[in-house]
């Protein structure tokens, strides 16, 4: 008993450990979360400051630095937000890690030479660094829009699917409103004439030609001979002796 006790004692104790660690870690995460997105924040606010308040070869530097990382942040979550749901955004995805090693080096080098104090040597640089800037904003741009022309094509191709199925079942639902087509005329039947005088009350239909020819008497293709004339000369016959 005691043994049984003590191992649930441990096991209680072990779980209690494991579920402080996985709050601390979680609370952890979302506080060093909270203070990249405001170290963000503030050298953001920051470039933009300097973009307005050093011009020359030092503003120019902080509006590289800000347009590059603007770019790879709204690239960054757009990929990250579509992994999600899309799984073939992965292959994009793995190559905006690599495009990201890129982006890094290159705000790195931007900022060290934000201490640069030869300005002319700072000058004779700008043109590279503003093109490796371009090029690797642009390829971040590309990735990010492909993405979501990607998502809205989807979204579209259901959208016009589930307006097709809506469309079927409304025309289901309103089946009372489809009219059945009139059945072909049938000719209608000759009405009985009136009965006259020479009828027995029953009922007589109208006369065809067909009728008329059957009714009318089979006439003989020769003419019956008429009754021959009688002549003087000629002797009465005798009549039959009854005997």
């Amino acid at each position: 008993m005691i043994a049984v006790i003590a191992l649930l004692f441990l096991l209680f104790v072990v779980l209690g450990a494991y579920a402080t660690v996985k709050v601390v870690g979680a609370a952890k995460r979302g506080v060093d979360r909270t203070i990249s997105q405001a170290r963000r924040t503030v050298e953001d606010t920051t470039l933009r400051a300097k973009t307005f308040a050093q011009p020359g070869p030092m503003g120019e530097l902080a509006q590289l630095r800000l347009k590059l990382r603007t770019s790879m942040r709204a690239t960054q979550d757009a990929l990250h937000a579509g992994v999600a749901e899309d799984e073939s955004l992965k292959e994009s995805l793995s190559l905006f890690e690599r495009l990201s090693a890129h982006g890094h080096e290159l705000d790195d080098e931007l900022k060290r030479l934000e201490t640069e104090p030869d300005r002319g040597a700072l000058a004779s640089r700008l043109p590279g660094l503003r093109e490796r800037t371009e090029r690797i904003a642009q390829s971040a741009d590309s990735l990010r829009w492909a993405a979501r022309d990607r998502a809205r094509r989807f979204a579209d191709d259901d959208l016009d699917s589930l307006s097709a199925q809506i469309d079927v079942e409304a025309g289901a639902l309103r089946h009372w409103t489809t009219e059945p087509k009139p059945a072909s005329p049938t000719a209608p039947w000759p009405e009985a004439p009136a009965p006259d005088a020479t009828t027995s009350g029953g009922q007589t239909w109208p006369e065809t030609p067909q009728s008329r020819t059957a009714e009318e008497p089979t006439r003989s293709a020769i003419t019956p001979p008429g009754r021959r004339p009688a002549y003087p000369w000629q002797k009465k016959p005798r009549p039959e002796s009854t005997t």
